[in-house]
């Protein structure tokens, strides 16, 4: 068996994050080649994830951020079996690089980041290195994007709510403080889309049928049960597209009527909301 040198170890463990015994172990069964210790603690994450696919993953980390000049936002939830591993610090560092890759590469989907590169090792590599490491099932659970001319980025308090969103416009006075309202107002919201004609039609199919079968119960007469519907249509408008909600911060106010106080001309372009609670 080769001798293995503590600097063997270190720089192994560097690379991969694995533990010191699991380094040292993997370059004893490897005869000492790195290359191929490295390929004997990925093949033990490997096995990890396949023992462990069946398993739920309901905790984790949501994380949005934004790029310099503010015209690229991207959001992404990874999920851990546990709340521990989601306080994990190797875990969260896991999940910024993970954005920041995103952001860096403009990616617009899940596989784009997981075959993006961290210094020539692929990011789903990393992910299964990681599940070795920690030992349990990690995922990449949901991704967005927005462009626009200006674009902002909301992390709430531990991680485990986050939205982005742009406005059409960005040469407007407050831009930065109208950014963070609105994304504070999507987070605290959570708004089905953007306006009414963005509801999709089988949402609005079933509040229809919600609103039809509510007056069914109270005994409303059958010539007024399509009204009642609409009327059921027209609250579920205001409550839950974003433009049309109450302002947070002013409820006299709805959020169209408080951006065009700012700008007549100013909207909310897009948005994307993520939570695990």
């Amino acid at each position: 068996m080769a001798k293995i040198t503590a600097a063997e170890v270190n720089k192994l463990r560097k690379a991969t994050g694995a533990g010191m015994m699991d380094c040292k172990k993997a370059l004893q069964e490897s005869n000492g080649d790195y290359d191929a210790a490295l390929d004997y603690l990925r093949k033990k994450g490997q096995k990890v994830a396949n023992k462990r696919a069946d398993r739920e993953v309901n905790e984790g980390v949501v994380i949005a951020k934004k790029n310099q000049d503010a015209t690229f936002a991207a959001i992404l939830m990874l999920n851990c079996e546990t709340d521990f591993v989601a306080k994990n610090e190797d875990f969260q560092k896991f999940a910024h690089s993970l954005v920041d890759k995103a952001i860096e590469i403009n990616a617009k989907s899940i596989d784009e980041i997981k075959n993006a590169e961290f210094d020539g090792t692929k990011a789903d590599d990393l992910l299964t290195d990681l599940i070795g490491k920690i030992g349990e099932k990690l995922q990449i659970s949901d991704y967005g994007y927005i462009e626009g001319p200006v674009v902002f980025a909301y992390n709430h308090l531990g991680n485990k709510l986050g939205s982005i969103m742009a406005f059409n416009k960005k040469d407007f006075e407050g831009v930065d403080e109208a950014g963070k309202q609105v994304n504070m107002q999507i987070a605290a919201m959570s708004p089905v889309s953007l306006d009414k004609d963005n509801v999709p039609q089988d949402v609005i199919d079933h509040e229809l049928e919600l609103g039809r079968e509510q007056a069914r119960q109270e005994g409303k007469p059958d010539h007024l049960i399509e009204k009642i519907a609409e009327g059921k249509l027209n609250k579920f408008y205001k409550e839950s597209t974003l433009l049309n909600q109450e302002f947070v911060r002013d409820s006299k106010k709805t959020v169209r009527q408080y951006l065009s106080g700012l700008d007549k001309d100013l909207t909310v372009s897009e948005f994307k909301r993520l939570s695990l609670v």
